[in-house]
């Protein structure tokens, strides 16, 4: 199976360390310095294990298995450059340093007794492809020694991670570090399935059976970790994507209802021009806005009340109500002006909500055109209006 996985996240992980490469003209902090340093640990630690390159490197230094003591320990220093990012986003310099140097010098203990046992084991031949799986089984001291490690580092990164996501000043940021946290559960599979091959071992048996498990656990949290980590800088092209989808999605919806208010009232509406997407919605809604305080000296209170007591009925509230109470006052003012019954009593505003920002008026209108399409209790309030005759004065 590593034939195919590992040389995969060996290139995205190669990709995301040229990607962030580009940051060191402007940015030479520890916390880049660090994040370089975590991909270009990971892409030594999946090319190391890709088995042709496993052996060649092994053979080339004519030490038997040294591509899985060069894989392990990279990945101990991954994890540790991780570790750095985190502590140096979450604490000034000198307080992120300070909690850095218990860490590292665990990692480097950890390090230094992998390398003792490793040249104290007898040879037992390359294994490219189960290496993990065969040194837990004949030399369990070795891989308890970086499981431990491995297993600190990756509970430490999962909790700063965690923490940070809580904090961090902007949504792609904090989207990063809980898709980083989120891994955890991943890694554990992984060093469980290299602990029970440590068992399998001592009770004479092997891991084999278990070793996809561990496989496709590494594989997909280091995926995914690295979406984490670079997902800060890429995220925003995403929400610029969205926010152009969005903003002609909406211009669809809100023509339509743009177009019947402002054929009842077409001075309200100005000659678009040349303008970009954004600023034609933009428009579009400030006109139905003033259709509608247009269209108000033909609305009456009674649509309204039936209106939301029809909508209440069918379990509407908060803004849906307020939208569906719109809309339904929106129909009944061009049906009453189309039959040039104006009320004596109309209400002082035509509006039932009142949202703070562009957004937020852009969301509620696509309900009131939403409703106004499809909405039951307008086509109710619109019948009732129909065969209901109202007091009326003559048009002015």
């Amino acid at each position: 199976m590593n034939n195919y996985l590992y040389p995969t996240v060996a290139a995205i992980s190669l990709l995301a360390f040229l990607y962030k490469l580009r940051v060191l003209r402007t940015d030479k902090s520890p916390t880049q310095i660090a994040l370089l340093g975590h991909f270009l640990f990971l892409t030594i630690t999946f090319t190391i294990s890709i088995p042709p390159v496993w052996v060649e490197i092994s053979q080339a230094a004519g030490i038997v298995n040294l591509s899985g003591l060069l894989s392990q320990s990279t990945v101990i220093l991954s994890a540790a450059c991780q570790q750095l990012v985190l502590l140096h986003l979450s604490h000034e310099r000198h307080i992120a340093w300070r909690k850095s140097v218990p860490r590292l010098a665990f990692l480097a203990l950890v390090l230094t007794t992998m390398v003792t046992l490793f040249c104290m084991a007898s040879s037992f031949g390359e294994r490219p492809d189960d290496f993990a799986v065969t040194n837990a089984r004949y030399y369990p001291a070795y891989m308890i020694v970086y499981l431990t490690g491995h297993t600190v580092n990756q509970v430490d990164v999962g909790i700063l991670g965690w923490r940070y996501a809580q904090v961090a000043p902007s949504p792609w940021l904090r989207r990063g570090f809980m898709l980083i946290a989120l891994t955890l559960p991943l890694q554990l599979v992984y060093i469980g399935s290299r602990l029970a091959d440590v068992i399998a071992g001592l009770a004479g048996t092997t891991g084999h059976g278990w070793e996809p498990a561990a496989q496709i656990g590494v594989t997909v949290s280091t995926v995914t970790k690295t979406i984490g980590w670079t997902i800060p800088d890429w995220g925003r092209h995403i929400s610029k994507i969205w926010a152009w989808i969005d903003c002609r999605r909406s211009y669809r919806q809100l023509a339509p209802l743009h177009a019947k208010v402002t054929s009842h009232t077409p001075d309200v509406v100005l000659d678009p021009g040349d303008v970009d997407m954004r600023t034609r919605l933009y428009r579009l809604v400030v006109e139905i806005r003033d259709a509608q305080w247009r269209l108000r000296t033909w609305m009456t209170p009674t649509v309204a009340e039936k209106a939301r007591k029809h909508a209440e009925a069918a379990g509407l509230r908060d803004e849906e109500l307020a939208a569906t109470i719109e809309a339904a006052q929106l129909a009944a003012a061009m049906q009453a002006k189309d039959r040039g019954i104006q009320p004596v009593e109309y209400p002082s505003s035509p509006l039932e909500a009142g949202p703070q920002d562009l957004a937020s008026e852009i969301t509620f209108q696509r309900k009131v055109a939403r409703a106004f399409d499809t909405s039951p209790t307008v086509a109710a309030v619109l019948t009732r209006t129909l065969h209901t005759r109202p007091t009326t004065q003559e048009p002015t």
